[in-house]
């Protein structure tokens, strides 16, 4: 994204915040989860109607006519504060028709996770969308039907949907759906775990992906957690994956960056050297 289309995402991102800000105590948590479902909705409907998203990215035309054409299409279809997110964003100058719509997924995403933080769920849909990532890698047959594109996307949904009723928290739920139905380039797992890594980010913490060639006890989990934390300088929330083909030890993924000290690891090493 060039630095057009991130200071526009970033004047929207504080309309977004005090928008939603200024919704009553008792009522915060509903704004916020309505909200990103209603922004996943309106990029839904843009994504099909090409003609639409390109009017409303278009900056040759005047930002208040952007505005009222946002405010016709989606009137009494989507709330006040969804609204105002919107017709804040089209009134932007973006680089690319797609950064615009990119964005307005990133904000709902936000919205989404601000949900789930005002109920204390947050690491929960984490670890849920972690562990959702482990199932569809883990899962050929599923892996394909979701990445297939000659299937239809609601076909995608109500499969996806299938496998999470009353699995998981709705916001977990709500951002799986969204995001197996926009891949693009992604592959499905991958498109899970950066999700997961972005409720990380709200939380302020690393992640890192340990791949174990067997379980581990509660201890050896906390020296691990503690061994990362001083070596990243915040916090670190682990994820566990055991993989008996390593032999033994752990390989650590983080981000780009990965630590292999495992037995299948060390064994490729020295048969490198050999050669």
């Amino acid at each position: 994204m060039y630095a057009t289309s991130r200071e526009a995402l970033a004047r929207t991102r504080s309309v977004a915040n005090d928008a939603l800000g200024s919704a009553s105590a008792g009522q915060a948590t509903a704004a916020a989860a309505q909200t990103g479902a209603e922004l996943f909705a309106v990029v839904e409907t843009l994504d099909g109607q090409r003609t639409l998203r390109t009017a409303l990215a278009d900056s040759s035309v005047s930002a208040d006519r952007r505005s009222a054409l946002a405010q016709e299409l989606f009137a009494g279809q989507i709330s006040e504060i969804t609204a105002k997110i919107l017709t804040s964003a089209v009134s932007e100058s973006w680089s690319k028709t797609s950064d615009l719509l990119n964005s307005l997924v990133e904000l709902g995403r936000e919205a989404l996770f601000r949900a789930a933080a005002d109920q204390d769920q947050l690491d929960t849909v984490e670890d849920e969308l972690f562990r959702l990532g482990r199932i569809v890698a883990g899962n050929p047959q599923l892996e394909q039907a979701l990445s297939d594109v000659s299937k239809p996307v609601q076909g995608k949904r109500e499969l996806l949907g299938r496998l999470l009723y009353g699995k998981v928290t709705a916001v977990t739920e709500a951002l799986a759906v969204q995001s197996v139905s926009r891949l693009r380039k992604s592959a499905p797992a991958d498109a899970l775990d950066e999700l997961a890594r972005l409720a990380a980010q709200v939380r302020d913490r690393v992640v890192a992906h340990v791949r174990s060639a067997a379980p581990l006890s509660d201890s050896q989990l906390e020296k691990l957690t503690a061994t990362l934390t001083r070596t990243y300088g915040k916090p670190v929330t682990v994820h566990i994956e055991v993989d008996t083909e390593l032999l033994s030890g752990l390989v650590v993924r983080v981000g780009d960056e990965v630590i292999d000290g495992s037995g299948a690891g060390r064994l490729a090493a020295l048969r490198k050297t050999l050669k």
